[in-house]
């Protein structure tokens, strides 16, 4: 068995540039953490993940979810209720989304 280069390579296959063209970015890694957290509602995100617009939540929840990793359901109720929840590819993220967050912590701490 052949083993990959330790040095990524966007242009050869890379996995760790495939797992940030899933989580990359400023909001995805902090609404995984979100969810998992039971902050599943749309307007209760979007209070909870100060700086973030609408629009760019919408974006990002929209990727997430052709991506595979949250589902979306709608309830049929007045007002409408949407909810997102983390799929099983979703929850695969978890203990990398964790140790960013304890990374951050720790160096946090380090430097403050």
């Amino acid at each position: 068995m052949k083993s990959r280069p330790l040095v990524p390579n966007p242009g050869a296959d890379c996995p760790v540039t495939h797992c940030l063209s899933l989580i990359g970015g400023k909001w995805k890694p902090v609404i995984l953490f979100c969810i998992e957290g039971g902050v599943t509602r749309f307007g209760v995100m979007g209070r909870a993940i100060p700086g973030v617009t609408k629009q760019m939540l919408t974006q990002q929840l929209r990727e997430l979810e052709a991506d595979g990793l949250i589902h979306r359901q709608i309830f049929a109720e007045v007002p409408p209720r949407v909810e997102y929840s983390l799929t099983a590819r979703g929850q695969s993220l978890l203990p990398i989304v964790q140790a960013m967050r304890d990374w951050g912590l720790a160096d946090q701490a380090a430097s403050g």
